[in-house]
């Protein structure tokens, strides 16, 4: 198994209930494919450098997990039909 940490952008205005909902859907689908979440480190709101999709600030958050090679790709997955995801990227820590 191997470390890995996801940086995840949520959309600005999205309910506080709906960015919770979010992070705990990554989080447990980390768990259903057999991972362990290390840490969960929810950023706030910060502001772009420039727009993303008409957008100047989002909600960010920082999940450190350990996992299979597979994993990622499937987290992945889940993050580009998910349509509060703006941005998503996963690292090898």
């Amino acid at each position: 198994m191997k470390s890995y940490e996801v940086l995840y952008i949520i959309k600005a205005n999205a309910a506080d209930e709906a960015k919770e909902a979010i992070v705990e859907k990554f989080s447990t689908l980390v768990t259903s494919l057999n991972g362990t979440v290390d840490t969960v480190d929810k950023w706030g709101m910060k502001k772009f450098a420039y727009p993303i999709n008409y957008m100047n600030e989002g909600y960010y958050v920082l999940m450190a997990f350990t996992a299979e090679e597979t994993v990622p790709a499937e987290i992945s997955r889940q993050m580009r039909i998910t349509d509060d995801v703006i941005r998503h990227m996963i690292t090898v820590r």
